[in-house]
């Protein structure tokens, strides 16, 4: 059975909620962007230390491999 991509968008990542907290992640990292902290491409991550992607304060915003960012979630 093959992935039901149109699906999955309607049922979960096309939510008011899931869209939110996308743009809230997105802004995070633009705004490291800005400062010059990261960069497109550049295999890392913009990790929010209490995992609330509406909290983008700077004290729990840290920059990370995407390596040990996305292992931490298992």
């Amino acid at each position: 059975m093959s992935r039901d991509y149109d699906k999955e968008y309607k049922e979960y990542h096309g939510t008011e909620e899931q869209k939110k907290r996308r743009a809230a992640r997105n802004k995070a990292r633009r705004h490291l962007e800005q400062q010059g902290r990261v960069h497109k491409g550049d295999d890392r991550d913009v990790d929010h230390k209490d995992r609330n992607p509406h909290n983008n304060s700077p004290d729990n915003i840290r920059i990370r491999s995407q390596h040990a960012n996305r292992g931490d979630n298992k």
